[in-house]
């Protein structure tokens, strides 16, 4: 627990063999459940998430279409570990459509606060309570990592990542209703339980855009969205966003969204 809060973290999972361990074992101590959700890897990565959650069957889940994996509890029945709750899609969904379903799993332990972090480990853990405390002290509803809050951390992304996010920051404002919010392609998040229970999950979409929308769903609700500056950490993983085709399938999503949002305030 954090401050008398329940924390869950989602970890969407896409090919991410080589990174699963570090991701999996360097979180906070204070981490009540973790959420890793393979998204159909066709890599070792679901081997890994299992070998560090000590599995030993796998139900199906329905409500999900994927398969929890639970331990055996001595009386013969099934229970969730109270670390490692491994996910697998039967298929891909996109990233988005895995944190979504990481929050619904979040939801029914009853988790106070949910943050998602990469399987890539380009999210620090470390400053997962950077995440937590506006939470914790009531001033913010989601909180969202930023790489663009000050020139020395925008000199960590190149010069073609630092003009699409700056687009993307432009086009989300537009669209969310957040006008001081940047970098909205950060997936470093954290949200509150009441806040997750208000928006509809499952009309969240589910590829990269995801980012982009839940933002405005949280606008529709009236949620307090605060910036955390965040450095960026760029190793050997490959960002899965191509932007000459990303940029204009989510400018029509945001435009649609756009209105949307309009319609249900105005």
């Amino acid at each position: 627990m954090y401050e008398e809060h329940r924390v869950g973290v989602v970890i969407p999972m896409y090919n991410e063999e080589q990174f699963v361990s570090d991701v999996l074992t360097g979180q906070p101590a204070f981490v009540d459940r973790v959420y890793a959700v393979d998204d159909c890897s066709t890599d070792g990565t679901w081997a890994e998430i299992q070998r560090h959650a000590a599995t030993e069957s796998h139900p199906t889940d329905v409500t999900t279409n994927s398969h929890v994996a639970n331990s055996v509890s001595p009386d013969g029945g099934h229970r969730q570990r109270a670390d490692i709750v491994p996910i697998q899609h039967d298929h891909n969904r996109g990233r988005g459509g895995a944190v979504k379903t990481g929050y619904k799993a979040a939801l029914n332990d009853e988790m106070d606060i949910v943050a998602v972090m990469d399987g890539d480990g380009q999210m620090d853990p470390a400053i997962l309570d950077r995440f937590l405390d506006p939470i914790v002290a009531g001033e913010a509803d989601y909180t969202k990592g930023d790489r663009l809050a000050t020139p020395a951390l925008r000199e960590q992304m190149s010069n073609w990542r630092l003009f699409g996010n700056v687009l993307l920051t432009g086009l989300t404002r537009v669209a969310s209703g957040y006008w001081e919010m940047s970098d909205p392609q950060n997936g470093y998040t954290a949200i509150s339980r009441d806040a997750l229970e208000r928006i509809d999950v499952d009309d969240l979409y589910e590829d990269y855009g995801f980012l982009n929308d839940i933002l405005v769903h949280l606008n529709v609700h009236d949620a307090d969205v605060i910036d955390v500056p965040t450095a960026a950490h760029y190793g050997e993983e490959e960002s899965g966003i191509r932007y000459r085709s990303f940029v204009p399938l989510l400018t029509v999503l945001l435009l649609s969204r756009f209105l949307w949002r309009l319609r249900l305030k105005w």
